[in-house]
């Protein structure tokens, strides 16, 4: 099976591909290495990773594969509100032009890294993949609309499927502090205390990297009528938290941190509650093996064996739209988040 993972260098992909390539895949990437300078810990695994931008791939980067994971595109609301129209450029465009390239070039399945910000302000109720989209913001609004397009394009030789993510957490070789569980872990290490910046009321579900890379391998091995032109949600149903709970989880498993609001503190728009029953029932190799607990717990030992200091945390290097608004102001990045000086055509 040869797998190409576009997004490899990435904050999912770096778990994603060592999960594929020890299942015996042939994996293959396709990333832009963005964030080159975001490296944490330990290596990156070697494989062969074409250096390209999303937006410039070609027919023949698609060839011979008989599955692509798409995971390449700007990763959360506040990155994607820096441009909108880059947003969906990147997320939207480019995503179902790469779609009608792997059709053309006969790859059978497409797996699209969707996400649960497709149901943006869905209040309290559970939600299962049947229930309305409500997207706050460009980024959830532009994996809708890659969904939508791509759906069309499915035939007896081309399965989409789309991965509707739970919000993300763990420990990654290109890891990030701009996510729930991993951020108020990080605040609770560094400064003593588990700051809140919203009032701790919305609902999350929240699903671990492995646990998503897990549920990738899952459609690639999966029977074709199982998952063609399909969503599931992506995670476990008793893992919807709010984000108090998160943030008294992670006061009781750091020692000697308290919880705390920052100030100006307000309820946050996106707020939803997700039932991720269906892959559990119809994908049954996907076995999710982490909880927040075991989350926290992952996330403070690494933070505390690599010395993580409040100037590592609040500085740009973890958190994407700090990155990227330091890289266009050296003039290392374009306006269009292109890299001013090209990088080598391939690595590894």
């Amino acid at each position: 099976m040869r797998v190409l993972v576009t997004g490899n260098l990435g904050y999912i992909g770096t778990v994603l591909t060592p999960m594929l390539v020890d299942a015996g895949m042939d994996v293959h990437g396709l990333d832009s290495d963005l964030y080159r300078h975001c490296t944490f810990g330990d290596g990156l695994m070697d494989v062969p990773t074409t250096i390209k931008d999303v937006r410039d791939v070609e027919l023949s980067d698609v060839e011979g594969f008989d599955a692509v994971c798409h995971l390449a595109g700007l990763s959360n609301d506040p990155l994607g509100d820096l441009d909108p129209d880059l947003t969906f450029e990147i997320n939207h465009r480019a995503s179902v032009r790469l779609a009608e390239l792997c059709k053309q070039a006969g790859v059978g399945r497409f797996i699209f890294s969707s996400s649960c910000s497709n149901y943006g302000a869905g209040g309290d109720d559970m939600l299962d993949e049947d229930s309305r989209f409500n997207p706050v913001t460009p980024y959830g609004e532009s994996k809708v609309f890659v969904e939508r397009d791509v759906s069309p394009l499915a035939d007896e030789k081309f399965s989409p499927v789309f991965l509707r993510n739970a919000t993300a957490y763990g420990v990654s070789p290109r890891l990030r502090f701009d996510l729930v569980v991993n951020n108020l872990t990080a605040w609770a290490v560094t400064t003593g205390k588990v700051m809140m910046k919203s009032d701790g009321s919305p609902w999350r579900p929240i699903v671990h990297i492995e646990d998503i890379s897990r549920a990738f391998l899952a459609v690639i091995k999966a029977p074709r009528d199982k998952i063609h032109n399909k969503a599931f949600n992506v995670g476990r149903t008793d893992e919807n938290l709010r984000v108090r709970e998160i943030a008294n989880l992670v006061g009781e498993l750091v020692p000697d941190c308290e919880v705390a609001f920052a100030d100006g503190a307000s309820p946050d728009t996106r707020n939803y509650r997700v039932n991720c029953d269906m892959i559990a029932r119809e994908l049954p190799d996907f076995v999710p093996q982490w909880t927040a607990r075991k989350g926290v717990v992952e996330c403070y030992e690494a933070y505390k064996k690599h010395g993580i200091t409040l100037e590592e945390f609040e500085g740009p290097k973890y958190q994407r739209i700090g990155y990227i608004r330091n890289l266009l102001a050296s003039g290392e990045l374009t306006k269009s988040l292109r890299f001013a000086k090209p990088a080598a055509t391939v690595n590894g």
